[in-house]
């Protein structure tokens, strides 16, 4: 059965003149959109024909009967196509399969939010997403797709800007800079308030354990005194499960007393991620920044991927904390990405392949973090020399080729961070000119990968 039997699809029509009568406060409704929507149900076979019929069709999206699902671009939907086996495993497969890998954080806009505000925040998403489409939800309760090109149209001809390329990327990294500045203030101050009221609930929860103990000590002391039962109390005891309630009510206390910790350590965790360094450095204790940043990223630490600290005796160092937090986050983030693609082509080799062949090269998901103190390897003069703080991040993930390899260590000098500003790039400049240190990347296809960071201790 064809997917135009299924579903409905109209193309955006263009208004000739609607770019002509943009306004500062035109919003995204004026601009052309793509209607696509599909079951999830059907398979990625029954679509692709479209995708080919109408090159500039940015996505589809996804509902589940009457309900809004997601949305799959074509850039994501074709990368999956085209990886080893892609075919095999997803052309024939319910979109819903694809889409459990293929999901990305989605921009869900409505139809009256104004082109100026949509396109600050499309600029705002990290660089792999800035090419997905927008989803446009209508008044009408459908869900449009809006091409990112006729997005940047707009604006461009709404602020009457016309630049080179050269100096969009100058004004995107300022742009980026200033968002992650503001980011970290606004967050801060998020976590400022969270912690109030935790600390609120913290200070009473102990009056509360003893209020609590003292009137079940009251109800126990009556019941000593009455001689018999009461029928209307007992029956209302029964009702109340008074005896479950007595045994749960302390249980429930520690529950809040742990889940006020957790929120509270959280918190602080946001602050000192999302703390805005001063001028110069100050001593820091890179334990604690790991540890924070370990603990923002437990949500994607699943059971399968096992963390191991090896922490030696270190220094507080003199540095820019939250730069160097935003370093760990890079790092750790990547090797959380390469275990969960790993993951994710065991479970589709032990389905395919069978069990027998996984088992001779599964392994458990790892990451490993050691530091220590130290001098470089490099150090061949035999007088003193000053000491360094090493940290070493490593995983048993897929690795790299050498050429993937020579790729990456290439993109972290000036003029290739001038073309595409990667997350390693970034850390490799926070480690280098920000604190003076030394950026290492070794990988093995097949081993793993390993980040080495030294930095001074002075």
């Amino acid at each position: 059965m064809s997917v135009e039997g299924n579903c409905q699809f109209s193309l955006p029509v263009f208004c000739e003149g609607s770019y002509q009568d943009l306004r500062l406060e035109s919003n995204l409704g004026e601009l052309p959109l793509f209607y696509f929507e599909v079951q999830l149900s059907l398979n990625c076979a029954d679509i692709l024909p479209l995708f080919e019929k109408y090159p500039l069709l940015p996505g589809v999206v996804l509902r589940d009967s009457d309900r809004f699902f997601g949305m799959i671009s074509r850039q994501r939907l074709l990368e999956f196509l085209i990886r080893p086996r892609g075919m095999e495993l997803f052309l024939n497969s319910p979109l819903e399969v694809i889409y459990s890998y293929a999901r990305t954080d989605l921009l869900l806009l409505h139809e009256t939010m104004p082109i100026v505000e949509v396109a600050r925040l499309a600029l705002r998403r990290s660089p792999e997403l800035l090419g997905e489409p927008i989803v446009v939800e209508m008044k009408s309760g459908k869900y449009k797709l809006l091409n990112i090109h006729e997005l940047n149209i707009a604006y461009w001809q709404i602020r009457g800007i016309e630049t080179q390329l050269r100096f969009e990327r100058v004004q995107a990294q300022m742009i980026q800079s200033e968002k992650m500045a503001s980011l970290g203030r606004l967050v801060d101050g998020v976590a400022h308030e969270i912690l109030d009221p935790v600390g609120f609930i913290w200070g009473n929860l102990t009056y509360i354990d003893n209020y609590s103990t003292a009137l079940i000590e009251i109800i126990e002391a009556y019941e000593a005194h009455i001689g018999e039962p009461v029928p209307e109390i007992e029956a209302l005891k029964v009702d109340l499960e008074f005896e479950f309630l007595k045994e749960d009510l302390p249980h429930s206390l520690d529950s809040i007393k742990n889940g006020a910790q957790r929120l509270k350590t959280l918190a602080t965790s946001l602050q000192n991620f999302c703390h805005i360094d001063e001028v110069f450095p100050k001593p820091a204790d890179l334990h604690s920044c790991i540890d924070s940043v370990l603990l923002l990223l437990q949500s994607r630490l699943s059971g399968e991927i096992e963390v191991v600290k090896n922490y030696g005796h270190l220094p507080p160092i003199h540095c820019y904390a939250s730069q160097l937090s935003q370093v760990f986050m890079n790092i750790l983030s990547n090797a959380i990405d390469a275990l969960l693609n790993q993951a994710i082509d065991r479970e589709f080799t032990s389905k395919f392949q069978g069990s027998q062949k996984l088992s001779q090269s599964a392994r458990k998901s790892r990451i490993e973090i050691k530091t220590q103190l130290g001098s470089p390897d490099e150090n061949e003069s035999q007088q003193p020399q000053p000491r360094w703080v090493t940290i070493q991040i490593a995983d048993n993930g897929p690795g790299m080729s050498p050429d993937t390899l020579e790729a990456t260590v290439e993109s972290f000098s000036v003029q290739r961070r001038a073309q595409k500003e990667t997350s390693l790039a970034v850390s490799y400049w926070i480690v280098t000119a920000r604190h003076g240190g030394r950026f290492r990347l070794r990988s093995q296809l097949g081993e793993g990968t390993e980040f080495e960071i030294l930095l001074p201790a002075f």
